[in-house]
């Protein structure tokens, strides 16, 4: 079985380098304080074109990167990973789909090809792209997270055909460059969220099944249990023992979570996969097992933070990233364009400092970053594909 004790390897060059301009991210720009060094990475798609791209809080700048290496024209990349360890940014598994245009160029119709294990290292400093060891088992929609300088993934599902999750999970050790099994969970789960807190990995709700079978039987089929009580549990990974344990409850609704983030030993959500933004940051407390409202998070909309946004503005997406002590809300809202039946997307960033003493440090800021291309607006529609993660550049 794999271990999670100690860290990155060579591995092949691809052809694709990523940069939309010097190809090193260590001279990208970036501004001074503690964000000086941070990059955010997320992968979005155009029309049938991915993107991967990078959001310096310093600079206060998004730019594009360039495509994902291995994802041919004409197809998007869904329900993958994306995740930092040290100076590298992994992209993980995924359902692979062909994108037709429809409805006159006006909506897109998605086609599963594939699941896939193909796993893809991006390198900050030099922009460059690696292949990687596959995952043991394809999969997409699952958790995953960093621990101990390792990669834990869990959970998803390994097929097109039929909605079950599969309980497995395995190890990436970069050091080695390569996947070991861990023990399977006690619950098949997808849509699960993957986050490491107090040096366990936490695999967070999801659509689960539980499996029972008859000691008194043997032979018989094992029973399948599906109930609100495995969906709003959730499963550690005890990287000391090396044994699954379950928490009843932890996540205490019906809805598998959108994103769940460690800072500073606290645990923060701020939605789940029906909506991303459910009109407030909540903290979770692991004595009592609870979530609660972190005071004065309530905003029934992020877009009320952003005085240039039209009333008629529609939020696109939104995904959150740690950034020290703050939470940032990286977020894309539709607006009209200059023509009748065009529209652009607009990109805001929203951050939460959740050491803030209330009445005192306003605890919310709103900003518009600089982009790569004129305007600070992205014509047509931009579909979040991933959640973003941070990296913190060494100086």
């Amino acid at each position: 079985m794999g271990s999670l004790q100690g860290d990155v390897a060579t591995s092949p060059s691809l052809s694709s380098t990523g940069s939309s301009g010097s190809g090193n991210d260590n001279n990208a720009g970036g501004g001074g304080g503690s964000t000086g060094g941070v990059r955010i990475y997320a992968c979005f798609a155009y029309g049938g074109t991915n993107s991967f791209e990078c959001y310096e809080p310093g600079a206060n700048r998004w730019r594009r990167v360039g495509g994902i290496p291995g994802v041919p024209d004409g197809h998007v990349l869904k329900g993958f990973a994306v995740v930092a360890v040290g100076e590298s940014v992994f992209v993980i598994g995924g359902r692979l789909c062909r994108r037709d245009v429809a409805d006159g160029g006006s909506e897109y119709h998605d086609t599963d090809v594939g699941v896939r294990a193909d796993v893809l290292r991006y390198d900050v400093r030099r922009g460059e792209w690696l292949a990687c060891a596959p995952l043991l088992l394809p999969r997409f929609d699952f958790a995953c997270a960093p621990c101990r300088g390792r990669i834990c993934v869990a959970g998803g599902l390994c097929s097109l055909s039929g909605a079950r999750g599969t309980a497995a999970a395995e190890v990436y050790n970069p050091e080695e460059g390569r996947w070991s099994p861990l023990p399977d969970m006690s619950t098949m789960r997808y849509k699960c969220v993957g986050v490491t807190w107090q040096g366990g990995f936490h695999v967070v709700g999801g659509f689960a099944e539980s499996t029972t079978a008859d000691a008194a039987a043997p032979g018989t089929p094992t029973m399948l249990h599906s109930s609100a009580l495995e969906r709003s549990s959730a499963e550690v990974f005890n990287c000391h023992r090396g044994v699954w344990e379950i928490i009843p409850g932890m996540w205490q609704l019906d809805v598998p979570p959108n994103q769940i983030v460690a800072v500073a030993g606290r645990l923060f959500s701020s939605g789940d996969c029906l909506n991303s933004w459910k009109g407030h940051v909540e903290v979770y407390d692991g004595e009592l097992n609870i979530w609660s409202v972190m005071d004065h998070s309530a905003l029934p909309d992020l877009s009320l933070l952003a005085s240039s946004l039209p009333p008629s503005a529609q939020q696109l997406y939104l995904t959150m990233a740690v950034v020290d002590r703050q939470l940032y809300f990286l977020a894309g809202y539709e607006v009209d364009g200059d023509d009748d039946d065009t529209y652009r997307t607009v990109s805001l960033v929203h951050s939460f400092d959740t050491s803030a003493t209330p009445g005192i440090v306003p605890a919310w800021n709103s900003f518009q970053p600089k982009m790569d291309h004129e305007h600070n607006v992205e014509d047509g529609s931009k579909e979040l594909f991933s959640q973003c993660c941070s990296v913190q550049l060494s100086s």
